[in-house]
């Protein structure tokens, strides 16, 4: 968590800062392989070298980027669990809960689906 230090320490909400930070750390503890990061001035985590999800704060939500291929699989879950999404991140607004089974499902998807991409970024 030591990477995001800096990042969360930018968040002026209190209660936001404490939700960005207890979803970062979750991802931390859930998946110790991944590698946390700070890259285009946002949280992400990694794994041998690939993206798999990153985040971002706005004014009414926390987002999660799980890229296109993340959005398209989990589509129909997203708006089940009463998120809005746009092709490239899913809105988490700061007074709705965060699904965290969901979350797990998009980042074991991610990491399983690009086991053999050798870029940062999809093709």
């Amino acid at each position: 968590m030591e990477v995001f230090a800096e990042y969360l320490a930018r968040i002026d909400n209190p209660q936001n800062r404490e939700r960005t930070e207890e979803v970062l750390a979750w991802v931390t503890k859930k998946f110790p392989n991944l590698m946390p990061k700070i890259a285009w001035n946002q949280p992400m985590f990694t794994d041998h070298g690939t993206y798999i999800i990153g985040f971002s704060i706005a004014k009414h939500h926390l987002a999660v980027a799980p890229e296109l291929a993340g959005i398209n699989h989990f589509s129909d879950e997203i708006v089940q669990a009463g998120y809005d999404h746009t092709k490239q991140l899913v809105r988490i607004k700061w007074g709705r809960p965060v699904d965290f089974s969901l979350l797990e499902k998009m980042i074991e998807f991610n990491i399983l689906d690009k086991a053999d991409c050798s870029t940062f970024w999809r093709k």
